[in-house]
């Protein structure tokens, strides 16, 4: 059976496929030992590719916003996997860098990685499509034209209609 495509199940189907996810690669990373979360690997990724960078850096590397970047990067420092330091020419930066134990787990985190690439490449195919693809897909065409600008496309008819006034739910 088909879900009708609304906005809630959009987003409710969007939220389960992360909690499935999400909660499978943090049990096995529990499983090994790791304390470790999903969340972080993107900036442990970026800065065993690229080393040491500003927050600024880091969050326009990885496209998300400073706010969520300086949370993980906090998150993850609390837990020792990286080292926070002011700049050198800006005492205002803060300059994050892979901690010891960081680069120690690489080996055991890299496995965990080559396994989550595998089973995604099998879902992909239990799927019928590349499902990376597709999210990317939405963010470029969300990139060159908002959601919000999407909504109030589809809000103008509607509130010119009722005279701007928004109906009560």
């Amino acid at each position: 059976m088909t879900t009708p495509h609304t906005a809630a199940s959009f987003g409710a189907a969007l939220r389960r496929l992360i909690d499935h996810l999400d909660s499978a690669l943090e049990q096995a990373y529990r499983d090994d030992g790791l304390d470790f979360r999903p969340r972080y690997t993107p900036v442990i990724r970026a800065l065993m590719d690229d080393g040491p960078m500003t927050l600024t850096a880091l969050a326009d590397r990885l496209g998300v916003s400073h706010s969520a970047t300086s949370q993980t990067v906090s998150q993850m420092r609390l837990a020792g996997l990286v080292v926070v330091k002011p700049g050198e020419d800006d005492a205002r930066q803060r300059v994050v860098s892979l901690s010891r134990l960081a680069r120690a787990m690489q080996p055991r985190l890299e496995e965990h990685w080559r396994a989550a690439r595998v089973a995604t490449a099998a879902l992909d195919t239990e799927t019928g499509g590349v499902l990376v693809e597709v999210i990317n897909r939405a963010n470029a065409a969300l990139a060159k034209r908002s959601m919000s600008e999407r909504l109030a496309d589809v809000r103008r008819p509607n509130a010119a209609r009722m005279g701007n006034r928004i109906p009560a739910a």
